[in-house]
């Protein structure tokens, strides 16, 4: 099989998840015990990635980190985007590397959606057995959710236009595009062409909408669902999700006192203390340096590192951090 090049988007901050973002970016959240860029660059391997570029702000050292590690350093190669100005200058900062490597195409994707097993490699089986020049996924929104994504117009199979962020009113269709494209290099050549937005931000479907114009081919394959960390209540819900579907996270790690209990799934982490007579679980993830008091309980519910559940407690569907 033909090499595939991975190439993660991950230098936001994640604004719409503060506090949780204000010392660690969206990219490093936990989702039951591996960042979330982990679990999207797992997504990525199993449909066929083998090397990386990873986009990263200057900034997030914790990130950097993650990736001088021996399981990821011979892999990934970090791209630094200094000033956030939109998904096309992203890409920008990493056509370098993209040329260096010598890939005929790439999956390029953010770091805050993950999508249902088969997926990724479906999209890159299209876009090489059709010789596209771009492979998009597509998703089903309503209205409301049509601002939030580039909305596109299909004529026989194929994308014909792509709108940023349209209005209700204005959009071509309800069929929005997450950040997940199956490409060929040859998209690199449009993004010294995309402009800066009213926001100053230069987005990467406006190069798809260059790349169309010139009578490229590009098609869409539709998808039925996304998980996506966008929102404090997202990490909760990825959370849960892989506690019941990952057996191997849902591990405890930390001393439990002999009149606790824990209901599981549950994932509680070295370094976490608990108090006697707590109850914890299920679907309950301890980041390490938490700390939960005497007699607290917890249900559907994530702490994260430096919190301190007060005796007593009782916290049910929600995220502490």
């Amino acid at each position: 099989m033909p090499h595939l090049l991975g190439v993660v988007l991950a230098a936001g901050r994640g604004k719409r998840l503060r506090p949780l973002t204000d010392n660690r970016s969206k990219a490093m959240l936990p989702i039951a015990g591996k960042p979330m860029i982990e679990r999207v660059m797992e997504m990525l391997v199993q449909g066929g990635a083998d090397r990386f570029i990873v986009v990263v702000h200057p900034d997030d050292h914790a990130l950097i980190r993650c990736f001088n590690q021996p399981a990821w350093a011979s892999r990934v190669r970090l791209a630094y985007q200094e000033q956030r100005l939109g998904m096309a200058h992203a890409l920008e900062c990493t056509a370098p590397f993209i040329r260096e490597d010598g890939a005929s195409d790439l999956i390029l994707a953010s770091c805050d959606n993950l999508y249902p097993k088969g997926h990724v490699a479906a999209l890159v089986a299209r876009r090489r057995e059709s010789g596209l020049d771009a492979a998009l996924t597509l998703i089903q929104v309503r209205p409301e959710q049509i601002p939030t994504l580039a909305v596109v117009a299909m004529q026989h199979g194929r994308v014909t236009r792509i709108v940023e962020k349209p209005r209700p009113e204005e959009a071509p269709s309800d069929l929005g595009v997450p950040a997940l494209y199956a490409l060929s290099t040859h998209v690199l050549d449009y993004l010294p062409y995309v402009p800066a937005s009213p926001r100053g931000e230069r987005e990467f479907p406006d190069a798809l909408r260059l790349l169309i114009e010139d009578g490229n081919r590009v098609e869409g394959l539709l998808v039925r669902e996304r998980m996506t960390l966008t929102r404090p209540e997202d990490l909760l819900a990825l959370n849960r999700y892989f506690l019941h579907h990952d057996p191997d996270c849902a591990t405890i790690e930390a001393s439990v006192p002999g009149d606790g209990s824990l209901l599981p799934p549950v994932r509680i982490e070295a370094g976490v203390e608990l108090g006697p007579g707590c109850r914890v679980g299920p679907e309950v993830y301890l980041e390490t340096g938490s700390c939960i008091g005497t007699g607290a309980t917890l249900r559907q519910a994530v702490t994260l590192r430096g919190v301190t559940v007060e005796a007593g407690a009782v916290i049910e569907g929600t995220v502490l951090g």
